[in-house]
């Protein structure tokens, strides 16, 4: 198809009727959109919640595990007796 017969092929589409819509579709539309809504603000409350508690548990492992205290060396033993 060339450029031409491809500018024709839009107008006919562009100038045909638009298809009906059936009348009950909005309420089924605003339905479905509402469960929607409610699904991602639940997924989204589930999602923080789930952050807040990680952050805690990490915490409360970092208060009593002391990840940032260098470990004792146990290569080499005390030296006593000098």
């Amino acid at each position: 198809m060339n450029r031409l017969e491809r500018e024709a092929a839009v107008r006919r589409i562009m100038d045909r009727t638009p298809p009906a819509v059936p009348p009950d579709l909005y309420g089924e539309v605003v339905r479905r959109g509402g469960r929607m809504l409610r699904r991602r603000r639940r997924g989204r409350r589930l999602w923080w919640l789930l952050l807040c508690a990680a952050a805690v548990a990490f915490t409360v492992w970092a208060a009593t595990a002391h990840p940032w205290v260098e470990p004792p060396s146990t290569t080499t033993p005390p030296v006593v007796g000098w």
